[in-house]
């Protein structure tokens, strides 16, 4: 874990590959519990420390992570990802190239809980939600693509599922269609980028998340 923001409010995290943010029916140690004893033993908090959810990622993804350290910051976080007034910045590496080098992608994307995969449809069907995101290469190398994606909606595996009904799964990600995976479980999916009104302050919050200690990461990112 890394801290790259923190003030009374709030604090912002890189979450690396392999982590997850919540507990779940592992019952692996959780990266909210890592910010938690952060906290705990940075300020000589005696008690339980609050830490609120504000999003999640998924568990083989790298990249930032906000919390909330406040009741007050958290409802207006909450509240703030319900209108789309946080910005969130992805890259994500793939194998195939996408036909347009830039476009808006619109599906309707199905959550199958017991797969906990989603499917992507190019009509509205019953039980879908509308997902949106759009796109632009930003980088490459002989065999992989590096794309630039801005969420407009938030979907469970929006973006991996999206990509992957255009032909262009993220590296590593076999759930989605990729035919290998990568050497230490991550996909090559990165949070790259998140920018929002401090919900107590009001200054503008703008942060961005260190590339992956990998060669490919490395090379693709080297512009």
């Amino acid at each position: 874990m890394q801290v790259v923001y923190e003030d009374n409010h709030i604090i912002i995290v890189n979450k690396l590959s392999g982590e997850i943010v919540q507990g779940d029916k592992t019952g692996d140690k959780t990266l909210i519990d890592d910010v938690k004893l952060y906290i705990k033993k940075k300020y000589a908090k005696k008690g339980e420390v609050f830490l609120g959810v504000v999003h999640r990622l998924d568990r083989p993804v790298f990249g930032l992570v906000v919390f909330a350290r406040t009741s007050k910051a958290l409802t207006r976080l909450n509240d703030m990802i319900r209108k789309g007034e946080i910005s969130k910045t992805y890259w994500a590496i793939t194998k195939n190239r996408p036909k347009e080098p830039q476009a808006t992608l619109t599906h309707w994307l199905k959550r199958n809980e017991k797969q906990n995969k989603t499917y992507a449809f190019s009509k509205e069907v019953s039980g879908a939600k509308k997902a949106i995101l759009e796109y632009k290469m930003i980088g490459s190398t002989d065999n992989f693509t590096l794309l630039e994606i801005k969420l407009l909606t938030g979907r469970h595996h929006q973006i991996r599922c999206q990509l992957s009904k255009i032909s262009c799964p993220i590296r590593g990600d076999l759930k989605y269609g990729a035919l290998r995976s990568n050497p230490d479980g991550s996909i090559s999916l990165l949070a790259r980028e998140i920018a929002f009104c401090h919900p107590v302050s009001k200054k503008n919050i703008c942060v961005t998340a260190p590339i992956p200690d990998d060669n490919l990461w490395r090379a693709i990112t080297s512009f």
